[in-house]
């Protein structure tokens, strides 16, 4: 590979113009793959089999013509003097509905002042119902006090006429009364039916009127159940406004959705402002912010310090934002093709970014250490390829094979962050070894700075022809002993202070608190949590399923009552009947919370609704519960996650072990950085969670308030994490080895190669750090967590354990540190990292003079 790299590198450098040609060409078509498919990116993470999105299918199912089966938003409303509404602001907001819904795509527009208006006429209704229901008590009384003399009076006669005839039977005179007993039998005959009549309508009248009892104590109790999760704040200052859609909100045209946005900000309604949840108020995602350009600047002073020249600075940085560009305008292309999330772009952009700098930044530095050691430009941009272009590759190579590896983890959208981030990577690494020749080709000399090419013209002159490499200052001492040990010792313990706050890491999806506090969405989540309480912005769907058999009425009150069941719980603000199927066996609920969805007592309620049936001992335990909404999908993603991360943490841990110990030959090398990269990630992780969910030096980043960590920060930081950790190890253990095998003694030669390779390292990380931490600092919440634990992961992981610890623990474990069984040696390939095949053979040749470009005279 280094001699087919040495080659290309030629290549490109005799044929610079094309090469460079070709790359702005690839761009303009990648430009035109995004003006011609277009695309779209989501921030809705969509998953197979989870239970909610079950659940949710089957509500669909139950429920086609109610609202629970599309996808729905909330526009919360306020008046700006904390008034209650007027009439003519209710007015105009009547209008304003109106209009919204004859807008596509939505379906209906839940207006909360008619439903404000329901349920006052709805206690109107009641109170007229029981007036009614008083009244035809009174008539039901005044009946039974008609029909029970009567009936008492004809029961009386009967009982008399019973006695006078058995005594005219006694004393013999029946016969001559018989004709009197038989009218006075027909005369009770006659009058019974009547009385049986009466009582009969008064049964018939009792029984509507205990129905009706039933019924209104059947609407009051639901009148309740409405009015605690009431649109209009008791204030009468705040309401939330309901727009439902036919489909779930990802599936809506964004163009529709701009559209109903630009209806919201036209609105010109006195004292009355509009507060919309992401859905509506989210912008266009943009790649980039001013504080990842302030990133790109400070990796600009970091080139020009190390470099001291501004044609050597602008290289790099040239070459990573036409890689970048390629790479993250292909991808964006290909969103018209598969669903893909905004921060997906995002990652390959972050990961483009940094790796395009750093790689070209590998090859130049070999270009020019080499050039002032007295090599010609037109023999050392083909070996520089060679030998740092074949350590970029082998770099590229092992950060990709960690992206790519989110595959594994069977979660569809981390597999596509993790391939875009991987192409991007790979153009990245494509352009380090082709751009990067053709550009140096065109620069000639000038790579180095004027007083460098004045020294390097001097030593020239005063030296002997031939080669005439420039004196590096020697190290003939290893590291003390006692120093390594009090490195080790301190390493560790700052490892270990910086991973603490991991132990209480907690996994979720960020809510609207989360966006920046001068957002619509943060100040819509504030608003409803102030007016209707924190729940309100949380609500989930609960499912029962009902015994079989119920008539309207009995299922009617079984669903109230499972409702007032589950409103009893402590952590249930109120329970709403939504819906009931034709079937009476399904029934849903609108179930609030007493804290938001990403609150820890909120995943709580969910577990306990799915493990441990609230219902269960009370005489409802006959239906079953099932959960969807928000704070289950959350709980759902998350926990798939987190059993994901282990797997992918032992399978990029062991391909960690398996690469060191193919190219340093050794087995402690290799598990002594391996569990480094563990530290790195632990102390970002530690990071992360000490800003984003405590809240620690909140007040330096724009997000709202602290919360739980981004569900898939952890998986995509290992795979990032992991690749630069390799690089890193790279460029300093490859030069520890080199001076090892070329005889040193095993501790003299961990400090040569860390000598070596450290300054490299060092601007390799800041330049890293500075790209990262423009993320870290973006508005964001999905960015921004990710930004930050790459950030602090990969100045923990270059300054502390590969600049420090490990070297360290190498001087401690002497000549074990290269210790590698015979056998396995045999079998194990030789990978050539640093291309010292092309080393060998080359022979010394003259330098051209300072100012030539490849193998022209220019001074």
């Amino acid at each position: 590979m280094a001699l087919l790299l040495h080659r290309l590198g030629r290549l490109a450098a005799r044929r610079a113009k094309t090469v460079i040609a070709s790359w702005f060409a690839l761009l303009l078509l990648a430009f035109a793959a995004v003006a011609g498919f277009g695309g779209q990116l989501t921030t809705e993470i969509s998953l197979p089999d989870l239970e909610t999105l079950e659940v949710a299918d089957r509500v669909a199912e139950e429920f086609p013509d109610s609202e629970l089966a599309g996808g729905s938003t909330d526009v919360v409303v306020r008046t700006t003097n904390e008034a209650p509404f007027t009439d003519d602001q209710e007015s105009a907001l009547r209008r304003l509905m109106d209009r919204i819904e004859d807008q596509e795509p939505i379906t209906t527009v839940a207006d909360p002042f008619v439903t404000e208006d329901d349920i006052a006429a709805g206690h109107d209704e009641i109170g007229q119902g029981q007036e009614e229901l008083d009244s035809a008590e009174e008539e039901i009384e005044a009946g039974r006090e008609e029909t029970e003399p009567a009936r008492e009076e004809i029961e009386g006669a009967q009982e008399q006429l019973d006695e006078a005839i058995e005594q005219a039977r006694s004393d013999g005179t029946h016969e001559a009364a018989a004709a009197e007993f038989e009218r006075r039998q027909q005369d009770l005959d006659q009058a019974l039916p009547e009385i049986e009549a009466a009582e009969r309508d008064l049964e018939e009248a009792e029984r509507e009127h205990a129905e009706g009892d039933a019924e209104l104590e059947r609407a009051e109790a639901m009148l309740d159940l409405v009015q605690d999760a009431a649109p209009v704040s008791d204030s009468g200052d705040t309401a939330i406004m309901t727009l439902h859609f036919e489909d779930e909100l990802n599936g809506v045209d964004p163009q529709l959705l701009e559209e109903l946005t630009a209806t919201l900000a036209e609105a010109d309604i006195d004292g009355v402002e509009f507060l919309a949840g992401e859905e509506l108020s989210a912008e266009e995602p943009h790649l980039m912010s001013a504080v990842e350009v302030v990133g790109l600047v400070v990796a600009t002073v970091v080139l020009f310090v190390m470099l001291g020249t501004f044609i050597g600075a602008g290289l790099p940085l040239l070459n990573a934002l036409l890689g970048v560009g390629v790479g993250v305008l292909l991808t964006v292309s290909a969103s018209a093709f598969v669903e893909m999330m905004a921060i997906t772009p995002t990652l390959g952009l972050m990961l483009g970014l940094a790796v395009g700098i750093d790689y070209a930044l590998f090859i130049l530095h070999r270009h020019r250490t080499q050039l002032k050691e007295g090599m010609s430009v037109a023999d050392s941009i083909p070996l520089a390829n060679g030998t740092a272009g074949n350590a970029v590759l082998f770099a590229g190579a092992t950060v990709i094979i960690a992206l790519l590896a989110l595959n594994v983890t069977g979660l569809p959208f981390l597999g596509m962050m993790g391939t875009a981030g991987a192409f991007c990577v790979a153009i990245a690494v494509l352009m380090a070894v082709t751009m990067t020749p053709a550009l140096l080709s065109l620069v000639g000399w000038r790579i180095l700075g004027r007083k460098e090419r004045k020294a390097l013209t001097e030593t020239r002159n005063e030296a002997a022809p031939g080669r005439t490499p420039v004196r590096r200052v020697a190290v003939d001492r290893p590291m003390s002993t006692p120093k390594a040990i009090g490195v080790v010792v301190l390493s560790l313990a700052g490892l270990a202070v910086l991973a603490l706050p991991t132990l209480d890491l907690r996994l979720g999806l960020p809510d609207n608190s989360a966006q920046p506090e001068d957002s619509a969405p943060y100040q819509a989540h504030h608003a409803t949590a102030e007016a209707f309480g924190a729940g309100r912005n949380g609500p989930f769907l609960a499912v029962a399923d009902l015994p079989g058999g119920l008539r309207d009425d009995a299922a009617e009150q079984y669903r109230i009552d499972i409702a007032e069941e589950l409103g009893r719980h402590p952590g249930i603000v109120s329970v709403v009947p939504a819906a009931l199927n034709d079937e009476n066996t399904v029934a849903a609920f609108q179930v609030i919370p007493v804290d938001g969805p990403t609150a820890e007592s909120t995943e709580a309620l969910v577990h306990e609704f799915r493990d441990g049936d609230p219902l269960e001992g009370t005489r409802l335990d006959d239906a079953e519960l099932s959960v969807a909404g928000w704070p289950a999908a959350n709980i759902d993603i998350s926990d798939i996650i987190a059993d994901a991360l282990p797997l992918y943490l032992v399978l990029v841990i062991a391909l960690s072990l398996v690469l060191m110990i193919m190219v340093f030959r050794s087995l402690l090398l290799p598990v002594i950085a391996t569990l480094g990269f563990v530290g790195s990630f632990a102390g970002a992780m530690g990071a992360v969670v000490a800003v984003f969910q405590w809240g620690w030096f909140g007040e330096l980043f724009p997000f709202g308030d602290p919360g739980p960590v981004l569900t898939f920060m952890p998986v995509i930081a290992v795979g990032v994490l992991f690749g630069l950790a390799m690089d890193y190890q790279l460029f300093t253990a490859s030069g520890m080895r080199e001076a090892y095998v070329h005889g040193s003694d095993p501790r003299l030669a961990v400090r040569q190669g860390l000598r070596a390779g450290r300054s490299v390292v060092v601007a390799a990380a800041l330049i890293m750090a500075s790209i990262f931490a423009g993320f870290a600092f973006s508005p964001d919440p999905m960015s921004a967590p990710l930004g930050l634990g790459l950030t602090v992961g990969v100045v923990i992981d270059a300054f502390v354990v590969r600049l420090l610890l490990v070297p360290a623990l190498l001087h401690l474990c002497g000549p074990a540190a290269w210790y590698l069984p015979k056998w396995l040696d045999r079998i194990l390939p030789d990978v050539d990292v640093e291309g010292a095949a092309l080393e060998r053979p080359r022979a010394a040749k003259a330098p051209d003079e300072p100012g030539e470009r490849v193998d022209a005279d220019v001074s």
